[in-house]
């Protein structure tokens, strides 16, 4: 394709001078949330993704394929743990290897899941490396070295983002991941050393715990995920000295050495780390440096994120940023709704959709975490009067039978109005079980409503009776 003549202002060029009427650059759910939005409005789309098949980080090392693994694990150890089974049928010690097999199906399923949606909203894919040539001009580079140039009136940066790699440590020694490499990981480690005990950090500690492996947890800080409500993390802090993994607080790292047989992980305490392999998990970098976005007048900040106004447009008009690329929250569920907002505004100018205030949150540790809301913490310093109900899932007839007896759920409710202000869960099925109480939270007026859990009938046994216990719980603490 030839490039289009260039002029002084590239957003005044009229309509029929483009040969798209976007460009987006990624296929992540950032990406694919604004592409088959625009397509749907009758825009000609264009795509442009890096690697050999579409989907994105979130399909190819985070998302998909971290829950696909911890599914395998969390299945063996709810088979080790199944009396059926205990005494007839010794059970398989599977490696790291094995469980990869079935993350790769998974992957496979979703990308070419993800393929057809281009397919049928004929939206056109290059493969290839994208930079800017002007604000509505974009090079792609394919893996061969040929070139295509691509015009368009607005493009939407949907690039995502990347372990971030400190340079002082080699990341070409075999022994030495990130958690894009880790799915590379050939040899089957018995003890591992994780640094950063964020979302993906405690998500493989428990995934390299379940397969049997002793696991050292660095924590840069003094409390594992102290965003998520206290109790909640302390419940897993608990789950994870209680499986056996050894966290270590306050830590910073000084170096790490590297040999042959292992590693060494030298910490700012003066303390000696020793394990087969190290998975380097703190922090991550928006993939914006291959961009060329000083020939656009955009500069990323120092972790490589963009700024951007409430409907994802950046400093220039026709230029829009959705997903990891522009920070807070980072999760997969949101950059969807980002790119589905965005192409909203790019296709009528304005929109008034907005994402929600509330986004849960969940992390897919063993057992999983999730919540959505206001924590206690977060109601305390605002001086909000609130009640809390409890539930243990230990005391569920559907958590009996299933011997998912661990965790428990917690409402938070303001004292005087009933008004759903935060959920909390711990436990197998977290990340769902939330759901229930975030769709009553999201309610308008009186239909946010603690009381609507003791006046709905539930089906029994289910986890959901959670609510019911637990708002029965709360509401018999309140003073009349």
């Amino acid at each position: 394709m030839t490039k289009s003549k260039s002029k002084d202002k590239p957003s005044e060029q009229p309509a029929q001078s483009f040969q798209y009427d976007a460009i987006i650059i990624g296929t992540g759910p950032g990406g694919e949330g604004a592409a088959m939005n625009l397509s749907k409005s009758q825009r000609k789309v264009a795509v442009i993704e890096k690697q050999t098949s579409v989907g994105g980080g979130c399909v190819h090392w985070g998302t998909i394929p971290s829950k696909a693994l911890r599914h395998s694990v969390s299945r063996l150890i709810e088979y080790k743990a199944n009396p059926l089974y205990r005494f007839t049928e010794r059970p398989k010690r599977l490696t790291f290897q094995d469980i990869l097999n079935h993350a790769s199906d998974v992957i496979g399923k979703q990308s070419s899941l993800r393929s057809s949606f281009y397919d049928r909203n004929r939206i056109h894919l290059y493969q290839g490396e994208a930079s800017f040539i002007d604000a509505n001009t974009v090079r792609v580079t394919h893996l061969d070295g040929s070139q295509d140039v691509l015009t368009a009136k607005t493009i939407v940066i949907a690039t995502g983002s990347r372990p971030y790699r400190p340079p002082e440590i080699d990341f070409d020694h075999p022994r030495v991941y990130d958690s894009d490499t880790i799915l590379g990981l050939e040899h089957n480690p018995q003890r591992v050393i994780v640094y950063g005990a964020g979302v993906i950090g405690c998500e493989y500690a428990s995934i390299f715990k379940g397969l049997g492996a002793k696991v050292d947890l660095i924590n840069t800080r003094d409390r594992l995920l102290s965003f998520m409500d206290d109790e909640i993390s302390d419940a897993l802090s608990y789950h994870f000295w209680n499986s056996g993994i050894v966290i270590r607080h306050n830590e910073e790292f000084a170096k790490v050495e590297t040999s042959d047989k292992g590693v060494i992980l030298h910490l700012q305490s003066g303390k000696k780390v020793k394990a087969d392999c190290i998975l380097w998990a703190n922090g991550r970098t928006g993939n914006t440096d291959s961009l060329n976005l000083g020939a656009v007048g955009l500069k990323a900040d120092s972790r490589g994120q963009l700024r951007v106004n409430e409907y994802y447009q950046t400093q220039v008009d026709n230029i829009y940023a959705v997903g990891d690329v522009i920070g807070y929250p980072s999760l997969a569920s949101a950059a969807f709704d980002q790119g589905r907002i965005a192409a909203n505004a790019i296709a009528n100018g304005q929109c008034d959709e907005r994402l929600i205030t509330d986004i849960p949150t969940g992390i897919y540790t063993i057992p999983e975490m999730s919540s959505v809301g206001k924590t206690e913490q977060e109601l305390t310093a605002a001086k909000i009067p609130y009640e809390v109900g409890r539930a243990q899932f230990k005391h569920l007839a559907r958590a009996q039978i299933a011997s998912t007896e661990v965790g428990s759920l917690k409402i938070l409710f303001h004292s005087k109005t009933k008004e759903i202000l935060g959920i909390h869960c711990f436990g197998e099925r977290a990340s769902e079980i939330v759901h229930i109480g975030q769709a009553i939270m999201e309610q308008k007026g009186e239909g946010n409503n603690v009381e609507y859990f003791v006046n709905t009938t539930f089906n029994y046994p289910t986890m959901a009776e959670a609510y019911r216990v637990a708002a029965l719980n709360g509401l018999n603490r309140l003073c009349d």
